[in-house]
């Protein structure tokens, strides 16, 4: 469908709709909003243009009321999603949506079968569907429609295509670096190796998933790269698991040995085209690095066997 011109003139019984239930409660809800988000956000709708695609029933008739009823459904859902993502998420989205702006436009990719969103230029903008203008309003900012819909979102700090996506980004601050300082900790200290590294490779790696994904969409999990913090993090614990179970913190020669091969003292996980010693994943030292590493295919397939054969390889 294509994008109409705005309605010149409104009935009045219709402009009396607006202006009472929406004009005078839009200052009120803008505050509610930008309270909600932490920082100024505004609203931007022309009634007009709205109207221009209002059929039968209540945006037709109740346009004004409609409009605040989209702005509320999306501030129930923007504290939804600020309570579970957390001041790191919420951070995210703000930047995200630089303009810190709210409008409502017409679908006109159909995108969506009722309602939805997306980022267009900085702005949060609820979609709705062709004729359906008021239908489903309180699902156009479900939390899985604005998920994808900040992912899809152009990074404004970079064009570059290993840049991470917002759901990337997010469980690597909630799952990964929370826990990191321990695990290289745990590892430090069993290996008798206060300066232990544990190098980070997030943007390779989801570079060569978002590949596999997209090659073997219908094989790979829709979900990968909200995972990259998390499963990044079960490689690094199953090592600890593994210097445990091979006894390196009873072991001096171990250790020795350990400290010989991996001389730069780093360890890092990576994606790998093919595996040398394994179906799922393993280890191996290059360079006087330690890696821990899986193809696309098996990431997150048995992290904890990754350096199972780590004696082997010293």
């Amino acid at each position: 469908m294509p994008k109409l011109p705005p309605i010149e003139k409104l009935p009045l019984a219709l402009r009396k709709n607006i202006r009472d239930e929406w004009d005078n409660k839009k200052s009120d809800l803008e505050q509610k909003l930008s309270d909600t988000l932490a920082t100024p956000w505004t609203v931007d709708v022309n009634p007009n243009q709205l109207y221009a695609y209002a059929e039968e029933g209540y945006a037709k008739e109740s346009l004004g009321s409609c409009i605040a009823e989209y702005i509320n459904g999306a501030m129930y859902r923007l504290k939804e999603f600020k309570d579970n993502a957390g001041e790191d998420g919420l951070k995210e989205l703000n930047t995200i949506c630089y303009a810190h702006v709210i409008t409502i436009d017409l679908d006109d990719a159909c995108r969506f079968l009722y309602c939805g969103a997306d980022v267009h230029e900085g702005k949060l903008r609820i979609l709705f569907a062709p004729r359906k203008l008021g239908t489903n309003i309180d699902y156009a900012l479900d939390r899985e429609v604005l998920l994808k819909a900040l992912n899809e979102a152009p990074t404004p700090a970079s064009d570059d295509a290993a840049v991470l996506n917002f759901a990337a980004r997010s469980d690597i601050s909630k799952e990964y670096d929370p826990k990191a300082e321990d695990i290289r900790a745990q590892i430090a200290n069993i290996l008798s190796k206060p300066d232990i590294k544990l190098g980070l490779n997030f943007e390779d790696t989801f570079s060569r998933l978002r590949e596999a994904s997209k090659t073997n969409k219908a094989d790979f999990r829709s979900d990968w790269d909200g995972l990259l913090g998390s499963f990044t993090r079960l490689y690094f614990e199953g090592l600890v698991y593994q210097l445990k179970y091979q006894k390196f913190h009873e072991d001096e020669l171990l250790r020795e040995g350990f400290h010989e091969a991996v001389e730069k003292g780093e360890i890092a996980f990576r994606i790998v085209d093919t595996l040398k010693y394994d179906s799922y994943c393993e280890c191996e030292i290059e360079d006087g690095i330690l890696y821990l590493q899986c193809t696309a295919k098996t990431w997150g397939a048995n992290p904890d066997n990754a350096a199972q054969g780590l004696v082997d390889r010293l």
